[in-house]
């Protein structure tokens, strides 16, 4: 964030909105329709977004859709989910509320999520902690007004391993952030992934995975490892294949084991709320943080509904206004309070 040695925190005076506590509609019970409902039938008309392209440190680029404002409006980044996009569901509802609330917003594409293939070979996965960091501090260095970050599902992991590396240092970027539906132990969600009525949403991952690799792979031959990305029925298999070697781990376990946040939870030194239902198919209640993993900087909403990025609330068909309006209102409790900073000792605070 700003850094001037004059700069003054500008003040703030949206109200602090907490949405009550979550509950699923009589109508829509259980955790896999209560994820896969808001996925087909609630499409939330997007904002009006305008595309930047952003070249990488190492020769590649990224795609940011953002949502202008006006002033020193906060600025909120949004990190998707495995093989999501700005289009996706939860994106949608997020940035038409951060545009509703007068804020600034933007979604950082991971790699090849835009639309276009990018450069290189590696791509995106869930302890990509250097690529957030990156994407961050891009977004901070161009604006004077507070960075927040949400994370949603594989980019709620991400920016919790960055926020865990990061320890203190992070609040030179980030006021507060949000991690959404977050696979925190990615050991369990893969071989959750891998079995039962979750290999439908391993399934449909894989539909867009494996193209993406193949193609990459046409470009930096590998005929071996081309195989193995073909014959992947799994993301276990896949991510042994393809995510793994090409971002630096050994294998998938290795993968899954460091990438995972889960026992990182307690290096976390900036204001962050979890949001995660019990019954998520891909991370149910038994294996979220307990009592020893409790942070006073984290807040967790466990929520016993949900799904995986559901919450959906209201008379049918219903709507997804509770997830914005948990965030957004967390969020606006770690808004700055006026602060003048000046080198003169004879300067006056400004008048509101």
């Amino acid at each position: 964030m700003a850094t001037h040695p004059h700069y003054r925190a500008p003040v703030y005076r949206a109200p602090v909105n907490r949405a009550p506590v979550y509950k699923a509609p009589w109508w829509l019970p259980g955790g896999h329709l209560q994820t896969i409902y808001p996925y087909l039938a609630l499409r939330t008309t997007p904002p009006r977004y305008r595309r930047e392209r952003i070249e990488t440190p190492d020769g590649d680029f990224v795609d940011f859709d953002w949502v202008d404002a006006t002033g020193d409006t906060p600025t909120l980044v949004l990190f998707h989910g495995l093989e999501g996009c700005s289009r996706s569901h939860y994106a949608r509802v997020l940035m038409r509320a951060v545009a509703a609330a007068g804020w600034r917003g933007v979604v950082a594409h991971f790699r090849g999520c835009s639309g276009e293939p990018n450069r290189l070979q590696r791509a995106y996965h869930s302890g990509d902690a250097g690529e957030i960091d990156w994407m961050l501090r891009t977004v901070a260095s161009h604006t004077g007004s507070p960075v927040f970050a949400v994370g949603v599902s594989l980019g709620g992991n991400a920016l919790l391993k960055w926020l865990a590396r990061e320890r203190h240092d992070a609040s030179k970027v980030i006021a507060a952030a949000t991690a959404i539906s977050a696979p925190l132990d990615l050991m369990i969600a893969g071989h959750r992934l891998g079995s039962g009525f979750n290999r439908v949403y391993g399934l449909h991952f894989l539909r867009s995975l494996k193209p993406k690799a193949l193609e990459k792979l046409a470009r930096y031959p590998d005929a071996a490892r081309r195989r193995r990305v073909r014959t992947a029925y799994s993301l276990r298999t896949f991510d042994d294949a393809f995510t793994a070697p090409v971002h630096g781990y050994r294998d998938v376990v290795d993968y899954w084991t460091r990438a995972s946040t889960i026992s990182e939870l307690g290096n976390i030194a900036v204001p962050t709320l979890i949001v995660h239902a019990r019954n998520d198919p891909f991370l149910p209640g038994q294996y979220l943080p307990g009592a020893a993993q409790k942070n006073t900087h984290v807040e967790f909403e466990f929520t016993d509904q949900g799904g995986h990025v559901g919450f959906v609330t209201g008379a049918f068909p219903g709507n997804l206004s509770w997830l914005p309006q948990r965030v957004l209102g967390f969020l606006r409790q770690h808004l700055p309070e006026e602060r003048p900073v000046t080198t003169d000792n004879n300067a006056q605070p400004e008048q509101e």
